[in-house]
């Protein structure tokens, strides 16, 4: 797996009339070699986040869960694609109620597997794992200068998206398992 060759058939794909779909086949076809993205990527040994792109149409980033990390309930505003090269990302699926957001469904990503979620959705993440999870995500839209929501996970109150927040989660979980 060349980096910049995925990256470029994302951007290419998203100008298709279903620019999901056919990014989502170019990640299929890129997570369907677990061991080509792990020697592009290297092997998840820090949980945070790896900006592959970063633009107003398209974003891409390899996510490593750090073993048993959890993340809020959140939503993107734009849909996405999640592939898994390693390890396993369990998300629980979310709708809003009068008072607050229900739990409505739940998926299990494989190593291999890749999943659409759709503008609307609304998802927590955990890595169930004892070893680091390493997926790629790709929205459609600039995913870090959208202003999104966040969920706490105790009350299931809302709240703006935190990138501050969201970093010191990642570190904290590296913290956890001693690396600095």
């Amino acid at each position: 797996m060349e980096i910049e060759r995925f990256v470029d058939d994302c951007v290419k794909a998203n100008r298709e009339s279903d620019p999901q779909g056919a990014v989502t086949e170019v990640l299929a076809r890129a997570v369907a070699e677990p061991n080509a993205v792990l020697a592009a990527l290297g092997e998840p040994d820090r949980a945070g986040l790896k900006v592959l792109l970063s633009s107003p149409e398209l974003t891409i980033f390899a996510a490593i869960w750090a073993p048993q990390m959890n993340l809020m309930p959140h939503n993107h505003l734009m849909w996405a694609s999640i592939g898994i090269y390693s390890g396993r990302e369990d998300n629980i699926f979310w709708k809003r109620s009068d008072d607050r957001i229900r739990a409505c469904g739940a998926a299990a990503l494989f190593e291999k597997d890749v999943a659409k979620l759709g503008g609307d959705a609304l998802h927590s993440v955990t890595n169930p794992l004892r070893r680091f999870t390493g997926g790629i995500h790709i929205y459609g839209g600039d995913f870090f200068h959208t202003e999104r929501s966040q969920w706490d996970p105790e009350t299931l109150a809302e709240e703006p998206s935190d990138g501050e927040r969201i970093r010191a989660i990642f570190e904290r979980e590296n913290e956890r398992l001693g690396l600095r």
